[in-house]
């Protein structure tokens, strides 16, 4: 069934990587030892008893669990995160808040709550048999999706962020995720697309996510660059090619500006 692809209940990391073509959304819930990672350019430690939200994947490298560490993850395509999550703008500010801050320390009545949110998505995944199968995962799904939103207000309380504000951002990194990033770097491109000026794009980026809109810009093309010079099947031109560089040598030196290093020396 198809709705078992856009979800998937897991015990460890790992069973679904972070560099496919397939996006999906990870929420974690630390149940032993620790994990340390990157995301957005920061470092991260989860301890027993946190849960983190991570809904751009392509952005988090550097995953280091303990020996002891153990967890249950649920991972979920966008656009079923996007059917299961109601109409509030609530869930629309708080993404972005997870973009700035993907942790939660729950207390243990939330850990009670969170793990039996996570046993009956499982369970529902698992009842094919249900004549209702969809309808009770999308609703079980919801459930949970309501859940984090009420851990996340109780513990960070209301976000700052205008619902306008936020669905510019929102709407421009969703941009970005579709690769239009391959024909169009220019901020002012992306700021035509939303009727707003550079400007104020930028503005906007710089205040709900603490970087200008150049920054992600420049940070999603260079982590999709960085995915083609690890296929070895490719050759440089046909990556410049890919990305619209004007020349070999425009992309070489983009390469390097962004990642320190020559794309043959990346490569290697």
């Amino acid at each position: 069934m198809e709705e078992q692809e856009n979800i998937i209940v897991a015990d460890a990391l790992g069973v679904i990587k972070t560099d496919i073509d397939k996006e999906y959304l990870a929420h974690l819930l630390c149940l032993g030892g620790t994990c340390r990672y990157r995301f957005n350019e920061r470092d991260f430690e989860l301890h027993a008893g946190d849960l983190s939200i991570i809904r751009k994947r392509k952005l988090i490298d550097r995953v280091q669990p303990s020996e002891d560490f153990r967890c249950r993850i649920i991972y979920a395509t966008p656009g079923f995160i996007d059917l299961c999550t109601p109409q509030s703008n609530y869930g629309m500010k708080g993404s972005l808040a997870l973009f700035l801050n993907p942790v939660m320390h729950l207390t243990p009545e939330q850990q009670i709550v969170c793990r039996r949110d996570f046993d009956l998505l499982e369970q529902r995944i698992r009842d094919t048999g249900h004549r209702f199968y969809r309808e009770t995962l999308i609703n079980t799904m919801q459930a949970a999706i309501l859940d984090f939103f009420d851990f996340h207000a109780r513990i960070y309380g209301d976000s700052d962020i205008s619902t306008q504000n936020a669905s510019i951002m929102n709407r421009f990194l969703k941009m970005l995720e579709e690769g239009t990033y391959r024909e169009h770097r220019e901020v002012t491109y992306y700021a035509d697309c939303l009727c707003v000026t550079s400007k104020y794009l930028s503005e906007v980026s710089k205040k709900v996510s603490g970087y200008a809109a150049n920054y992600w810009i420049n940070r999603y093309t260079i982590l999709d660059i960085s995915r083609q010079l690890r296929n070895k099947s490719l050759t440089f031109v046909q990556i410049s090619d890919m990305f619209g560089f004007s020349s070999p040598a425009y992309f070489s030196r983009y390469v390097q500006q962004n990642l320190g290093v020559r794309p043959s020396d990346y490569r290697e």
